[in-house]
């Protein structure tokens, strides 16, 4: 496994037009990723569905996700986290467009 070092808040928005993946550590069965977002949100009618599983917490910022089945969208402050199971369809309806809002995101095989 290869080990890193850095600040999670570094660099934040440099790129606002659109959200910024940044890969902290990858391993076998993991990736871990800091997700940072800037009003941006899942396109109408879209529905995210990944492959692995995943957890994520809400950092910095402001955020809701949506659930297929669910009848609101779960709103998101600062230490919230949730577990998505694979294939498990969701959306994000809409991050704080004021300021940077941070993700981290790990990204296992479930």
């Amino acid at each position: 496994m290869e080990q890193g070092s850095g600040n999670i808040f570094a660099q934040l928005g440099e790129n606002a037009e659109a959200e910024e993946f940044t890969t902290l550590l990858t391993a076998a069965h993991l990736a871990i990723e800091r997700i940072v977002s800037t009003g941006q949100a899942t396109p109408t009618g879209k529905w995210l569905e990944q492959e692995r599983a995943e957890w994520v917490i809400l950092l910095q910022g402001a955020a809701a996700l949506s659930f297929e089945g669910e009848a609101a969208p779960r709103i998101l402050a600062p230490g919230d986290y949730v577990a998505i199971a694979p294939r498990r369809r969701h959306r994000v309806e809409w991050t704080d467009p004021k300021s940077e809002t941070v993700w981290l995101a790990v990204h296992y095989d479930g």
